[in-house]
């Protein structure tokens, strides 16, 4: 019989946030595969637990390597933990590519829910949580940045990113040119932790609050577009839209896609028009 991988959630700041199940994952596996072993040693110390299996590190350098390894574990019946620095393994951390490559094989996958980021930045941000989308975080080159806020300006679902402290100047900057000045959001620093706090209100007084240089781990939760209904423009101004940001670095696929947002269209009745255009 195959083994089960297990999916364990960590605290993202008070330990004392670990659920019960933890203790006893981290005690039982045969294999622990965290993202940083000194981080780990420091949570089975609080925690009072010591692993009884091997324990191997699995971070971003070595997840293609060590995937293959840690299958053959499963495949031979072993249960393998996996945990990360903080939250839930394969949310914008390692862990995808192992779950999938479990998949693949018919192992069993399992987890331990923990605490998450994205969830309680939402849940006191005071901003819409019936519907979301988590956007992980963003580019780092301010072209890539922009374009891909440009992506999602006419989302109307709230939206989540992480974001490093010092980039968030930049990327509140950024948001407050794609999605307004005006557009509500949170920026919530280093929660659960001894100095946690959650900073609302719109999004050009955020980004002149962050140029002063913040500290700590950082999620950012943004208000949805306004609904105001599909824009009323012709072919020949899509053409002109998508034009307008090939000639500003985007490649083309990139420009119909955000063009297709802003007006609210699919993306072909958009390509339609570049390449009628292309045509005449």
């Amino acid at each position: 019989m195959t083994g089960t991988l297990v999916l364990a959630g960590t605290p993202i700041g008070d330990v004392a946030d670990a659920p019960p199940r933890l203790a006893e994952e981290l005690a039982a596996a045969d294999v622990v595969a965290a993202e940083d072993t000194r981080r780990l040693r420091r949570l089975t110390q609080a925690l009072g637990v010591t692993p009884k299996g091997r324990v191997v590190s699995y971070f971003e350098g070595n997840e293609s390597a060590r995937t293959p390894e840690l299958v053959g574990e499963l495949l031979g019946g072993a249960r393998v933990l996996l945990v990360t620095d903080a939250g839930m393994p394969s949310v914008s951390d390692p862990g995808y590519r192992l779950v999938a490559a479990a998949v693949e094989q018919d192992v069993r996958v399992t987890a331990v829910p923990g605490p998450s980021a994205v969830l309680t930045a939402l849940a006191l941000s005071g901003l819409p949580v019936d519907r979301f989308c988590f956007e992980g975080f963003l580019p780092r080159k301010t072209g890539e940045r922009l374009s891909r806020l440009r992506e999602v300006a006419a989302e109307r679902r709230t939206l989540v990113y992480f974001e490093s402290p010092h980039r968030l100047d930049a990327t509140l900057a950024a948001m407050t040119e794609v999605f307004g000045a005006e557009r509500r959001a949170a920026v919530c620093r280093e929660l659960t932790k001894t100095y946690e706090e959650v900073r609302r209100g719109p999004l050009a007084e955020l980004a002149a609050w962050a140029a002063e240089g913040v500290r700590g781990e950082i999620t950012v939760v943004v208000e949805g577009a306004p609904d105001s209904g599909p824009e009323e423009i012709d072919a020949e101004e899509m053409v002109r839209r998508v034009r307008v940001r090939e000639e500003a670095g985007e490649r083309r696929k990139e420009a119909i896609a955000a063009v297709a947002v802003e007006v609210g269209v699919p993306k072909r009745v958009v390509f339609d028009a570049v390449v009628s255009s292309k045509r005449a």
